[in-house]
């Protein structure tokens, strides 16, 4: 029994904030910005919403494109670093909101890999015979958790939800086919948030020193996030006997683009074989894939029996690759 995606869905919040915008606020420029990032634009929630609201349309958008109802999930997984509040999770929120009834949930925490974490966690659920539809989110606010003084991280991150559907198919030459994912939390000190948890609650000692925003060394991120998506995509490909050539498209986490290139560039991939959106909404952390496959599924570049590769890297450090074939 293999897992196989039969929806896709995204959320993209309509305010846009433009490098010109940011230029206004700080010390830099649209060229700064477009060179070392390749981000042009990144979209932001209002104020009085949640993750969980763009989560749930992202959601929605899924279930009616793959005609099915709310109350037919069995599991909804939700990758979030900026879930609505501590307690209860998000997915309880988006269980809620969506109705459906018949299902359990929970959210997960693996960065900006946290989708491609959730989704081989789906997955294996459905592998096992015990679930027939599950509902894969990744959703984050980011603007929430950034310091838009800081030009070294709020230039980098935006909102946004991207959905999936996974059911269950008896066909074994389709569907997820493999995956590799990886951790070392020796990392875990060059991407984080430092206060609002167990250790550090919120205080007017941590509100004061900022420690409630994401504090990034943006050139440890970078060189491990660049050596790692390249190597781990690289060995999924070995390991099941295939090349670039055998890719109709990388899916890659949408960080940066000169990361993007080297991992393009370690497979030997043509520009036409990379899914690139991160000019339009930046790094929207655990939302970057899902929306990517949203909008690559909707634009006819993804056909059945096409392979697709997925790859990630994040906070954790967290890292990964996931191998599939194309079913809708």
């Amino acid at each position: 029994m293999r897992a196989v995606i039969t929806g896709t869905g995204r959320f993209i919040p309509e305010k846009k904030l433009s490098n010109h915008d940011i230029e206004k606020m700080l010390d830099t420029n649209d060229e700064w910005i477009t060179t070392r990032t390749g981000i042009k634009e990144r979209r932001i929630l209002e104020k009085n919403r949640g993750t969980s609201f763009m989560a749930v349309k992202a959601a929605e958008m899924t279930l009616e494109k793959a005609g099915v109802s709310a109350d037919e999930i069995d599991l909804i997984i939700l990758s979030t670093v900026t879930p609505d509040m501590t307690i209860p999770s998000a997915a309880a929120i988006v269980q809620k909101e969506l109705e459906a009834s018949n299902c359990w949930g929970f959210d997960l925490n693996g960065g900006c890999t946290g989708f491609v974490y959730a989704l081989v966690c789906a997955s294996q659920f459905i592998e096992s015979g015990r679930h027939k539809k599950v509902l894969v989110i990744g959703a984050d606010k980011m603007s929430s958790i950034l310091d838009y003084k800081n030009r070294n991280t709020c230039v980098l991150f935006g909102d946004g939800a991207g959905a999936v559907l996974l059911e269950a198919s008896e066909t074994d030459d389709t569907g997820i086919e493999d995956f590799e994912l990886h951790l070392d939390g020796s990392g875990s000190e060059f991407l984080k948030v430092p206060a609002g948890g167990s250790l550090l609650p919120a205080s007017n000692e941590t509100v004061e020193k900022g420690l409630h925003y994401v504090y990034q060394d943006g050139k440890s991120v970078f060189k491990r996030a660049v050596r790692d998506m390249a190597k781990v995509s690289a060995s999924i490909l070995e390991k099941n006997g295939l090349s670039g050539e055998d890719i109709h498209m990388l899916i890659p986490h949408q960080a940066n683009i000169r990361i993007i290139d080297a991992v393009s560039k370690k497979l030997n991939l043509t520009h036409e074989q990379v899914f690139i959106n991160i000019n339009k909404y930046g790094n929207t952390t655990s939302a970057t894939i899902p929306i990517a496959i949203s909008e690559a599924f909707e634009q006819n570049r993804l056909k059945p029996g096409d392979r697709i590769l997925m790859s990630a890297f994040g906070a954790g450090f967290t890292w990964g690759s996931l191998l599939l074939k194309w079913t809708i």
